[in-house]
């Protein structure tokens, strides 16, 4: 399963990098991929941030589907169990 958020820029179970249902932030151009607390600069306006907190930014103001929201949450929250 996979959810894009720009671009460049997805949420996705289907990585080498993603074990039992946790998703990852993947940079489609580079082939990076992030947990929810790893910092990178997403942006050159955002600065440095939290993978959770680039994923957040994302979406701000979007209404999500019920797939989007269960992947969002089981990033944010780490657990992979879609429980914050």
């Amino acid at each position: 399963m996979h959810t894009n958020l720009a671009p460049s820029w997805e949420l996705t179970t289907d990585h080498a990098a993603s074990s039992y249902g946790q998703p990852v932030l993947v940079n489609r151009g580079t082939g990076k991929t992030y947990g929810p607390g790893d910092i990178l600069k997403a942006s050159p306006s955002w600065g440095f941030l939290p993978a959770a907190a680039v994923v957040d930014r994302f979406l701000k103001g979007k209404h999500l589907d019920a797939d989007t929201e269960t992947m969002v949450t089981r990033f944010v929250s780490g657990t992979g169990t879609g429980k914050r």
